[in-house]
């Protein structure tokens, strides 16, 4: 046994020693009250683990810098991948060992501090970080679509400066809103994030290396979670490049795939009743069903099922709005015959001429798109009321109480670490809030009124969102509010209707974002100001990449973003472009309004039924509290279940919330020992093996024009689910 191995057997064994220990002394007010977080989360800390390392910021820069490039070149092609955190703490971890192993560990001096490259082994906060570093930029500057657009679709190119200040400002705006959200979505024990606790179930597997005592005789959870990622990455194969059928096997359609009405309620591409999905990340794709708390789960299967099942065929087979001229199921924009809408013939330089539209004919969308805005609506405002009837006392009360009152053990923990002062947070917003002014009124994306508009809907909704996200798992989207209010603000202006949404809307996310990675560090005993620091620096590398990825791709790819520029078709961005023409250059008011033979006014009630909605439910759970089930009805997460379709699918939906009932209901209620040692472990590792066979998949043969011979399994044309009718309308049409 060499030096490396003697040191990380005694490491382990001190921290298992104080882990059982103090366990023993432990009693049940020092342990968290939420029992997700006891089974997940450990309640005892070593503050003197080495987190702020060069290993930590070489490991976490290198592959900030790798993921922010890779995520932006798939994300403008026709097919996208997103490498994520599971496969970054893979592949950190054996390297962070191996540095352990042969780095110096002589000290050096550096303006009078004295460091060590390699100050004993690899430590699981060191891990945690890099993985942090990476997740805050994992999903690609929602603000490079705007630099995309300007110039391909709007022939309105700005300089690299203007477009990467568009970048930083409203990726790092809303990292300086987290600071203040601490006191409300961080400290109180039952704001649990649920997504964090797959992640430290994820770092807690990789990095336990000593069995507990009632861990005897069972699979280690490294053990479990390697078998598991390794057959998630052997069957990926199969629905993800050999038989991608079995993804969306739509059975009841093949009983008679020439029967239109059959196709459009059962395929897949339709409302996808009884389809089945044998692909995790199609499962999985928006209800996380291994993560979503089963009571969020029910509202979602209510809500989802009020929309699709019942509001959806009654519109559609009424004819409501003249429906059946278009699909079921679509996010396409048509002309009055349900032939596909020519945006630009109703554009003059980037701006909608009047006289063109009226000349050319109104805007139409399917029932489907436009009730999901309806009901989008209706989940913005009673996501505000469900938080000021159900959480506005709470909240209240922590606002007027000292930070160290009702806090759990992992609260009282994290007091040994100094926390960020406030003027940190305070002076990074007043310098993104000053280059967000000079960016937007220098190079003309909107005037300055608007950026305090768009950061005050921002601000106003963080706290209501982030706790409804806290609680579910689910974030009701500010998009569609942003958009309404400059739509109707600054109608006919497209450029400044997604430079508003991307402010109001992203600010938020970013808000969220990062405060789910302080949620991450509170659960994992990480230091506040080594958080901070690691989230900002990773965050403006991010963004200089992602721009530049876009910019090169742009300047360098022949007809990039149309057919000829396959595989670079830039998918996301146009549906980015059909938002700015609907809601900037056409406005609200011509499609939700009364003007110019606008259909879609009635959606708007959408507003006061959400608002009102809340009210009577939380009234009867005051007046009936022995009624246990009124206090899960959470309108918020009801109304949202369907704001992510599309793009999303019906049988997304469905199979999800199967894969749900198994895990978070019959297995949490009859086999409790295994959900508590394996649930989150299981879609963790679901997670990796997938995204691992796509990168294999995407780079080994797919980025070489390799493709798995065409059969009926990989049918050529693309019917993967052969219900093709399911695409047409309700005269049989395919356009």
């Amino acid at each position: 046994m060499d030096k490396e191995e003697v040191l990380n057997e005694k490491y382990d064994e001190k921290l298992d020693r104080q882990d059982v220990e103090g366990q023993l002394e432990l009693n049940e007010e020092d342990d968290s009250p939420i029992e997700e977080v006891r089974v997940t989360v450990p309640n005892t800390d070593d503050p003197l683990m080495p987190c702020n390392t060069f290993r930590m910021w070489f490991l976490g820069l290198l592959f900030t810098a790798i993921i922010s490039f890779v995520n932006q070149f798939f994300y403008l092609r026709q097919t996208q991948i997103s490498i994520g955190y599971s496969v970054v703490a893979l592949i950190s971890l054996p390297i962070g060992h191996l540095m352990a192993r042969i780095l110096p560990t002589r000290q050096f001096s550096l303006f009078g501090t004295s460091f060590s490259l390699n100050p004993g082994p690899f430590s699981i906060k060191e891990h945690v970080l890099i993985g942090t570093m990476t997740a805050c930029n994992t999903g690609t500057a929602y603000a490079v679509d705007i630099v995309i657009l300007q110039k391909l679709f709007y022939n309105d190119e700005k300089p690299f400066i203007a477009g990467l200040l568009l970048v930083l400002t409203t990726q790092i705006t809303g990292f300086a809103l987290a600071g203040a959200l601490r006191k409300f979505l961080i400290r109180p024990a039952h704001m649990i994030w649920p997504s964090t606790l797959v992640t430290a179930s994820l770092f807690r597997s990789l990095h336990h290396s000593v069995e507990r005592e009632d861990d005897v005789g069972r699979m280690t959870r490294m053990k479990y979670f390697l078998i598991v990622t390794f057959g998630s990455f052997v069957w990926y194969w199969f629905p993800g490049f050999m038989f991608p059928t079995l993804g969306m096997i739509a059975w009841i359609c093949w009983i008679n795939p020439n029967n239109l009405i059959l196709a459009q309620l059962t395929g897949t591409n339709g409302l996808g009743i009884g389809a089945i999905a044998l692909d995790w990340s199609a499962a999985s794709y928006y209800v996380s069903p291994l993560v979503t708390p089963w009571f969020a789960q029910v509202n979602i299967l209510i809500g989802f099922i009020l929309v699709t099942y019942i509001m959806v065929p009654w519109a559609y087979y009424t004819d409501l709005w003249g429906s059946k001229k278009y699909p079921i199921l679509s996010a396409g924009l048509y002309k009055d015959d349900g032939t596909a809408y020519n945006k630009s013939l109703i554009l003059t330089d980037g701006i909608m001429d009047p006289q063109k539209y009226i000349d050319y004919g109104p805007m139409r969308m399917d029932s489907f798109f436009a009730l999901t805005y309806g009901v989008g609506f209706a989940g913005l405002t009673a996501t505000v009321v469900h938080v000021v009837l159900y959480n506005g006392r709470e909240m209240l009360d922590r606002w007027k109480s000292a930070r160290t009152q009702n806090e759990d053990i992992h609260s009282r923990l994290m007091r040994v670490y100094p926390e960020v002062p406030n003027w940190w947070y305070l002076s990074l917003f007043i310098l993104s809030l000053g280059l967000s002014f000079v960016t937007c009124v220098v190079w003309g994306y909107m005037p300055w009124w608007a950026v305090l508009l768009a950061m005050g809907i921002a601000i106003f909704f963080v706290l209501p969102v982030g706790v409804v996200q806290a609680v579910t798992n689910q974030q009701p989207g500010l998009n569609i509010v942003t958009e309404y209010v400059i739509g109707y603000m600054l109608p006919g202006h497209a450029i400044t209707n997604v430079t508003f949404k991307t402010y109001g809307y992203i600010v938020n996310v970013q808000a969220l974002t990062f405060t789910a990675d302080l949620k991450l560090g509170h659960y994992m005993k990480i230091p506040p100001r080594i958080m901070f620091m690691a989230q900002v620096v990773s965050t403006f590398i991010a963004g200089v990449i992602n721009l530049s990825t876009a910019t090169w791709l742009i300047n360098t790819r022949p007809n990039i973003c149309t057919k000829e520029g396959y595989p670079f078709t830039c998918r996301s961005t146009k549906t980015f472009y059909s938002a700015s023409i609907i809601w900037g250059a056409v406005a609200p008011d011509r499609v939700f309004g009364n003007k110019d033979g606008a259909l879609y006014s009635p959606v708007q009630w959408g507003f006061l039924v959400g608002a009102l909605l809340p009210i009577p439910f939380w009234i009867a759970s005051k007046k009936f509290p022995h009624i246990t089930w009124l206090k899960y009805v959470h309108w918020p997460v009801l109304l949202a279940a369907t704001s992510n379709m599309p793009p999303a699918l019906p049988y997304f939906y469905t199979n999800g919330l199967f894969l749900g009932f198994v895990f978070m209901f019959l297995l949490r209620r009859y086999r409790y020992s295994w959900w508590s040692r394996y649930n989150y472990l299981t879609s963790a590792a679901m997670d990796s093996g997938v995204a691992i066979c796509g990168l294999i998949i995407f780079f080994a043969i797919q980025s070489w024009e390799g493709e798995f011979p065409y059969w009926w399994g990989n049918p050529e044309d693309q019917d993967y689910d052969h219900c093709m009718l399911a695409n047409a309308n309700y005269y049989g049409e395919i356009h």
